[in-house]
């Protein structure tokens, strides 16, 4: 792999190790709620940022909120620490150059790819087409690497000199 290759790998290395740590704290913070009145937290948050709780989307915030209960946070917490864990190993396994993250990282960066096409046709958000972009961008180097990882000629093993 070329040093240009192995820098951008890395790069996307420490953005998925990045993505992981902070569904990994976000996840914390749902662990955080427990036992406590989410509600009540919501309506505290849409007062502090001056918004009307009447309004259509401090409505749904706060409506989405009253919905949560403890089994709900548990399960919404439990899939942000598998979403993290299966990040992290990804990133560990891009940093190191292993084949099965840059498959994994292929693989997972080509599955939102129809939705983010499907959003950047309906919207034509500026926003949407850079995400869409450096997704597709992701994808591209990760298929790169591993098409440089298998027509690599198998060189001999080097003779003691």
């Amino acid at each position: 792999m070329s040093a240009h290759a192995g820098r951008t790998v890395r790069l996307i290395a420490l953005f998925e190790g990045f993505k992981g740590a902070v569904v990994l704290l976000a996840g914390s913070g749902v662990l955080a709620l427990l036992h406590h009145d989410v509600h009540a937290l919501a309506a505290t948050l849409v007062a502090h940022a001056h918004l009307n709780p009447a309004s259509h989307y401090p409505r749904i915030f706060i409506d989405a909120a009253s919905r949560l209960d403890d089994p709900h946070l548990l399960q919404l917490a439990a899939g942000a620490a598998a979403y993290a864990a299966l990040r992290l190993a990804e990133a560990w396994g891009l940093y190191h150059g292993r084949a099965w993250a840059e498959t994994l990282a292929a693989v997972g960066g080509a599955i939102y790819l129809p939705f983010e096409l499907q959003q950047v046709i309906a919207t034509r958000a500026p926003l949407a087409i850079v995400l869409c972009l450096l997704n597709g961008a992701v994808v591209a180097v990760m298929v790169a690497a591993l098409l440089r990882r298998r027509l690599a000629p198998l060189s001999p093993p080097a003779s003691p000199p």
